[in-house]
């Protein structure tokens, strides 16, 4: 048996790992990059204790962000070329994606992202209390069905542990195309201890000043659907 089996919390995972094959420029980068942009010992074979990530000797006094779910990484990237004093840790399981953000970091040179390749829960795990300063979760899979609406991000399972791993006073954005999305996190996300920054609908359509839009977003725009913006503040 191994110590995952042994020790690990029995945690349903439904989406995506890999895609179409890579192109030999992108199994270069995860060969070449990937292990020296880790954030440390996160996966439950290599740290089955869950030993707490030294974030000081990953970033020093920088504050630290988390991406959840980067997609292809531009907006990651984006976010830490236009913030050098900021260390910004993205998780997504999704290989593919992975492969991608390595490209977009060589191409960009930015040296203050590191990259857990797998189940963001994983990381919450083993990132300390209180010691993140912004999250985002930029266009979740959507799980449209009701049937699997539980298996969306803004659920307890997901929200209660990124709350334990944010101060008091941190930001969560949170941007999507679908109306029904922003009516379970507008209920859920407060739920687990965060207040929504806005009053009505009319907060939730202007972008953040520093947004970069998506492939995503592009996409949900080509095909008629509007995005939201939704900011939270850690209480």
């Amino acid at each position: 048996m191994s110590e995952k089996s042994q020790g690990a919390p029995w945690r349903n995972f439904y989406g995506r790992r890999k895609g179409h094959t890579l192109r030999p420029s992108q199994e270069r980068y995860l060969q070449e990059d990937l292990d020296r942009l880790s954030p440390g010992p996160v996966d439950w074979e290599v740290n089955p204790d869950r030993t707490p990530l030294d974030l000081g000797s990953l970033f020093g006094e920088r504050e630290t962000w988390v991406e959840i779910g980067f997609g292809g990484g531009e907006h990651l990237v984006h976010q830490a070329a236009g913030n050098p004093d900021v260390g910004i840790i993205g998780a997504e399981p999704y290989i593919n994606g992975v492969a991608m953000l390595l490209g977009k970091i060589r191409a960009a040179g930015v040296t203050n992202l590191r990259i857990h390749p797998g189940d963001a829960r994983d990381l919450f795990d083993v990132l300390p209390p209180a010691s993140v300063s912004r999250a985002f979760l930029l266009y979740p899979d959507p799980w449209p069905k009701a049937r699997h609406h539980r298996r969306r991000f803004v659920t307890p399972e997901h929200l209660e542990p990124l709350a334990r791993c944010l101060k008091p006073g941190a930001t969560f954005r949170v941007a999507t195309d679908i109306a029904d999305y922003v009516r379970q996190a507008l209920e859920e996300v407060p739920e687990a201890g965060f207040e929504w920054l806005g009053e009505g609908p009319s907060d939730w359509s202007a972008p953040w000043d520093d947004w970069i839009s998506t492939r995503y977003e592009q996409k949900a725009l080509r095909e008629g659907r509007s995005p939201h913006y939704l900011t939270f503040r850690r209480l």
